[in-house]
């Protein structure tokens, strides 16, 4: 696989009709020397002779789902409030000196929080040019030397490096083939490596999953939801030697909820207006197992 073909046709995703002006507005904000928290917010700190310009280009850029950021006195209230789930697995991690990788990382505001650690390298994967674009919006404020690949986590193997640490959150239950995309992601691991997972999960000891008809929780692009045990068995026939379960969490309205910085839906419309404990679809409402996968190759 030539990466570099691919890299290249994808740049030219950033001129499509409903990306270009964004890209063109990135081009209009003005450049400073500013200060940045790299706290729950990802806060940008300093004078800007003109917030009301930098927020007009920030809601050009709009659903913002991930986040929040503070850029001055611009709060972008973020439809999740991902430091939520950025807390819960902080103390799970240590990123000193290795190469990490996020796939799917939306705009980035995990490996924008990932700096505090100061790792070796941070890159992300995610094919979306709205993505890439808020993520360069945000760093044209905090000047990172983050790396954002309009890739998928199906070119991870083919990539230039192999890394110490990959987190992949919220990205397997939109996979058709479940076992092949963890084998890309133990594909993309150094030896000893280690994958940080987080997906769907539903209750139950036997080994099984739920296959949604059409859509859960109104999201087509769902194929399996299975219990802990069922998801064990795919990273084990993925290759995997290790599987430690983390955390697990219960989405709530507190971390996934409609803001002025979205447009459409969010988690309230998604589940039954009479059960919480239900999607509209009727199956059991999201419920998430964050697991570490370790590549134990000597």
């Amino acid at each position: 696989m030539n990466l570099e073909i691919i890299r290249q046709e994808r740049q030219r995703w950033l001129r499509w009709k409903n990306i270009a002006p964004l890209r063109d507005a990135l081009e209009t904000l003005a450049d400073g020397d500013w200060e940045i928290e790299l706290g729950d917010k990802v806060t940008v700190s300093g004078t800007c002779e003109d917030t009301q310009h930098v927020k007009e280009v920030a809601q050009l850029m709009m659903p913002w789902r991930k986040g929040p950021f503070q850029i001055f006195d611009i709060i972008i209230d973020t439809e999740w409030k991902s430091d939520i789930k950025y807390n819960l697995l902080r103390p799970h991690f240590s990123l000193k000196d290795k190469k990490v990788a996020d796939i799917g990382c939306n705009n980035g505001y995990y490996l924008f929080r990932m700096q505090e650690d100061e790792p070796k390298s941070l890159v992300g994967f995610d094919p979306s040019p709205l993505y890439k674009t808020q993520f360069d919006f945000i760093n044209h404020f905090v000047k990172s030397d983050i790396v954002y690949e309009l890739l998928g986590v199906e070119h991870l193997e083919f990539y230039e490096e192999k890394f110490d640490t990959i987190f992949c959150l919220g990205v397997l239950y939109h996979r058709s083939d479940p076992v092949a995309m963890l084998k890309s992601l133990y594909r993309g691991l150094e030896n000893r490596g280690e994958v940080i997972l987080d997906t769907f999960y539903i209750e139950g000891e036997d080994e099984m999953c739920l296959c949604p008809e059409s859509s859960y929780s109104k999201i087509p692009n769902i194929y399996f939801v299975p219990t802990v045990s069922a998801l064990k068995n795919w990273c084990l026939r993925a290759g995997f030697d290790e599987f430690e379960v983390l955390e697990t969490s219960i989405t709530t309205p507190d971390e996934q909820r409609k803001t002025e910085w979205i447009e459409g839906q969010s988690l309230e419309d998604f589940l039954d207006p009479t059960d919480g404990t239900k999607t509209v679809e009727g199956y059991p409402a999201p419920k998430r197992v964050y697991v570490r996968l370790i590549k134990d190759k000597k």
